[in-house]
Order: C-alpha cells, then structure tokens, then sequence
C-alpha cells in the first residue's frame, strides 16, 4: 500500500517506521527543515520539505499513487483542511487525520474524514473501562459513524470460550481484528480458539454492538 504522511513529529515518525516495517510505501511530508534532513538520513523514503496543505506540495509528494492520506499534525485545522484537498482535489478514496482537540471530532466526521482519530478519547474510553470493570468499550467510530471499533473482554462464562472463531457467527458487517491475549497479540484466523479473559477488538456497524456483546460475551 502507498501512504502519504503529512506531518513528522512523534506520532508521523513511528507510524512510518511501523507501515515501513510491514512492507509498505510511505512519502512524509514535513514544515520543519531540520527534521526533514534527520529523517531522510535515517529513513529510506520520499521526504518531502512543505506545506502539506499546499496542493503543489501533495503532488511533489506523489499524492496521486497514494492508498491512503494521513495528516498527524498538530494542528486540527491543518489536518481537517490536508484531508478535504485529498477528497475533494486528488479524490483520494481513504483519508485519516488525528484530532488533537476532542471538540473537534464532530466537524472532522461531518466534513467527510474517513477515520477521524481521536486518541485523547480513545485512552480516556479505556481508562474508564478499566476503572469500572466493563466488558465492552466503544474505542473509535468512522466511515462517518456508520462503524465503530470495540473492545471486549471475555468473561470465563463467554458462550465463545473454546470456540473457534469459525463456528461463532458474528453479526451482519462486523470483523474480528485482533485478541490480546496476556502479552500476545493474535491475528484471528478461523481455526483460532477464544479463551478466557480474551481481549477482544473488533469493528462492527453502529447499531450491532449490543448484539455482537451478547454473543462473545452471553449478556447485553
């Protein structure tokens, strides 16, 4: 997959080394000079000096061969506007821009950003989750908030436990994603056996959580 980074600080950095490890192609568009020339000595890839809300500068960074746009900057209106002109200019078809300030999540949704990514939310959801013991969390919604992604944690009484993940039918539009099970992440595959205490992330259609929560965990 091609994917275009517009912004280089924390977050733009280790993402790329992450998508760089898994093979894929990533361009990084960067305002600071200086980090420009440290990431282009230390990472094999296009790094491009400039605005990435500049059209000019997207297309120097090869926007019209990207998969995926992801503006990590932090500034929401810089990353709101960087999403629009891939949407609406490039017609770009996947945009995911962070959201630095949590007010801001409704107008990144509403103005047609595909994966608005709010991660002050995110941890304070699992926060509060852990604090109170819940089975289920809503982490994050996107496609306009047609999905959500959930977290769940299976109960030794689970009707799933045992199971393999082929013999559970899961609701209409809904995917398991991962199981954190103690220190391991596992990568489910439908010979996989659910056991207890199971951290369990999936993405599912607004509306289905309760049911998918009552068959992984038998309650609503």
């Amino acid at each position: 997959m091609n994917i275009l980074i517009v912004g280089a600080g924390k977050v733009g950095y280790f993402l790329a080394k992450r998508l760089i490890a898994d093979k894929h192609t990533v361009s990084i568009i960067e305002k600071d000079r200086v980090t420009c020339e440290e990431l282009a000595k230390e990472l094999d890839i296009l790094v491009i000096h400039g605005d990435g809300c500049d059209p000019r500068v997207l297309e120097e960074a090869g926007i019209e061969r990207a998969d995926v746009i992801a503006a990590v900057t932090g500034d929401d209106e810089d990353n709101l506007v960087i999403c629009q002109i891939a949407k609406e200019r490039f017609n770009l078809r996947r945009t995911v821009g962070r959201i630095n300030d949590s007010k801001n999540e409704r107008i990144f949704t509403e103005l047609g950003v595909d994966v608005p990514i709010d991660s002050t939310a995110i941890i304070a959801k699992i926060i509060k989750g852990e604090a109170a013991f819940e089975d289920f969390v809503n982490l994050m919604s996107f496609q306009r908030g047609k999905l959500v992604i959930v977290r769940l944690d299976l109960p030794e009484d689970s009707p799933v436990i045992n199971k393999k993940v082929m013999d559970v039918e899961l609701p209409p539009d809904s995917v398991l994603v991962s199981i954190l099970r103690a220190e391991e992440v596992i990568v489910p595959k439908g010979n996989t056996v659910f056991q207890p205490s199971d951290d369990v992330i999936a993405i599912t259609s607004v509306g289905n959580e309760a049911q998918l929560l009552k068959i992984l965990a038998g309650k609503l």
